[in-house]
């Protein structure tokens, strides 16, 4: 039998009462310690089309009400979005700054304050614009007894690589929620060089 330690690990499942509604959160880690969440909502069978959202730690934007990104609006909104609907997952991934960590990504913003975008500002640090995996989400959505989802998202690439995962994606369904006058430039640049999918009246 291989000793090798599994890549990913499913640790334990609590109720998590919130202001939107009682949700559930499940752990788990990765063999690198790195530790990540799901919260699901309600129940389903196995053949259900679940409502999902793929979120990326963001702490400015998430826990400390950031404008200058639309992270905390868009976690707040699809875990209003899931309890509207009467259940769904949420996977929340411990990747802050698109991957580059959370000091880096100060190091980042401090760049953009002095006219750098967002994606110029990363690789002016050596980092890809974009090192996020979303492998895990595999483990989660199998622990969850998730096959068939509904992806709330503006991300394309999140979109494909579920498919490459083998997760029945049924559809996308756009987030666009939190514009704010501090965070249009970000946005713009998102869809303009990441290939994220924006309705056109958020640029107006």
């Amino acid at each position: 039998m291989s000793s090798k330690q599994p890549k990913y690990e499913y640790v334990s499942t609590a109720k998590l009462p919130t202001r939107m509604g009682d949700f559930k959160i499940h752990g788990f880690v990765e063999a690198s310690g790195q530790e990540h969440v799901a919260l699901s909502y309600g129940e389903w069978k196995e053949d259900d089309v679940v409502p999902i959202r793929i979120h990326s730690e963001c702490l400015t934007g998430d826990s400390l009400f950031s404008t200058r990104c639309d992270c905390g609006f868009q976690l707040e909104k699809a875990m209003q979005n899931i309890v509207d609907n009467g259940h769904g997952v949420l996977l929340y991934l411990r990747q802050e700054g698109r991957g580059i960590g959370l000091l880096n990504k100060i190091r980042a913003y401090n760049l953009q304050d002095s006219g750098m975008d967002t994606v110029e500002a990363n690789e002016h640090l050596g980092f890809d614009a974009d090192l996020r995996s979303y492998d895990i989400c595999k483990l989660m959505l199998d622990t969850l007894n998730v096959k068939h989802v509904e992806l709330m998202t503006n991300n394309p690439k999140k979109l494909a690589a579920l498919k490459a995962l083998g997760i029945d994606v049924v559809a996308r369904k756009p987030i666009d929620h939190g514009i704010t006058k501090d965070n249009k430039n970000y946005l713009k640049t998102k869809t303009e060089k990441l290939g994220h999918a924006f309705d056109p009246h958020v640029f107006k």
